[in-house]
């Protein structure tokens, strides 16, 4: 018969979450974890199989934490809009987590057609959001998104890393002025089909 978990997959999750919010993907280690939960690292393992799961349980707790803020940015008009600056919130105030899913290093180095897709879980209900807040197809959606996001991503590094500070107006009036550049472009575009 297993020993019985001293410990939630939650509470171990929740743990490592706090590790490297606090000091970044290279301070999660069994013995940080043990530390941080006020034990040695073997309880850990009896819930985990190795480090490599709690980590990627650990990505998939960040991932949903970053899925509320989607999901409030999209309750924003335009929820575009919205989910950018959600976007930059999370970086601010979760720089570390926000640099775990979106400044790691790849393992496979997606095109720029492919990378939203592959790095965002997101994805889909976000193009939505540009295809229902904008009235433009799906080619054109995609399009913006790209742009924007590059865009978005630029500022959220910043924030991420103490390079600049913005405050929410000044976020808020550069993906404005953005935005309507773009869809001068595309609707432009569109118009000349």
């Amino acid at each position: 018969m297993p020993p019985k978990a001293k410990f939630t997959k939650e509470q171990i999750v929740n743990a490592a979450l706090n590790i490297i919010r606090e000091g970044g993907t290279s301070e999660l280690t069994a013995r940080a974890l043990g530390k941080r939960l006020g034990s040695s690292a073997c309880p850990v393992f009896t819930v985990f199989d190795g480090m490599e799961e709690v980590m990627s349980e650990t990505v998939k707790a960040a991932k949903a934490l970053y899925a509320s803020y989607v999901k409030e940015g999209l309750k924003a008009a335009p929820a575009f809009k919205g989910v950018g600056m959600q976007y930059v919130n999370f970086a601010i105030r979760e720089p570390k987590l926000f640099q775990l899913l979106f400044m790691a290093e790849q393992t496979q180095k997606p095109t720029m057609v492919n990378v939203l897709p592959v790095i965002d879980d997101n994805y889909s209900v976000i193009l939505q959001s540009v295809e229902d807040s904008y009235s433009i197809n799906r080619q054109a959606a995609e399009k913006i998104y790209r742009h924007l996001w590059i865009y978005t991503h630029g500022i959220a590094v910043l924030c991420a890393t103490n390079m600049c500070a913005f405050t929410q107006t000044e976020m808020s009036n550069m993906l404005t002025e953005i935005m309507a550049a773009l869809l001068k472009e595309v609707k432009g575009e569109t118009g000349n089909d």
